[in-house]
């Protein structure tokens, strides 16, 4: 299993580099100020990176007792992110409705369109993490 720092270094560089894709991009394609975009990617960021250290330890354990290893192949991964994102959207909905004084379903548009592509890039980015720190358990798995 990782390690705490290990873990702490992949939920901030995950919402780093997450962040800088996705505020510019929220705010062009939903036509709000960057500022304001800003703050919904900010504090989303903020939330997901808790969620993201406690859902990471939590499937990772499971993983152990039931499976007796952490290594994730495709199918797994996108079981692992999509579960990731629906835990995610309850906690944000109400956030984005709230501070940007949208609809709920306005804010679950919105809401859905990030889980998708944060979907897209927890796939993308956890597969490059874990082929640039690998676990040594992985190697004798092997």
């Amino acid at each position: 299993m990782r390690s705490v720092s290990d873990r702490i270094r992949h939920a901030i560089s995950f919402e780093a580099i997450g962040l800088l894709l996705v505020t510019p991009m929220g705010a062009l394609v939903f036509d709000l100020p960057m500022q304001e975009m800003g703050v919904v990617s900010v504090v989303s960021a903020m939330i997901a990176t808790a969620w993201n250290l406690i859902y990471n330890y939590l499937f990772d354990l499971a993983m152990t007792r039931t499976l007796g290893t952490t290594a994730k192949g495709g199918v797994l991964r996108v079981f692992h992110a999509v579960l990731f994102e629906a835990g995610l959207l309850c906690v944000l909905l109400p956030f984005i409705a709230v501070y940007l004084g949208i609809s709920l379903w306005q804010a679950l548009a919105m809401d859905v369109s990030f889980a998708l592509f944060y979907m897209a890039y927890a796939f993308v980015f956890n597969w490059g993490y874990d082929r640039v720190f690998p676990l040594p358990e992985w190697q004798t798995q092997a």
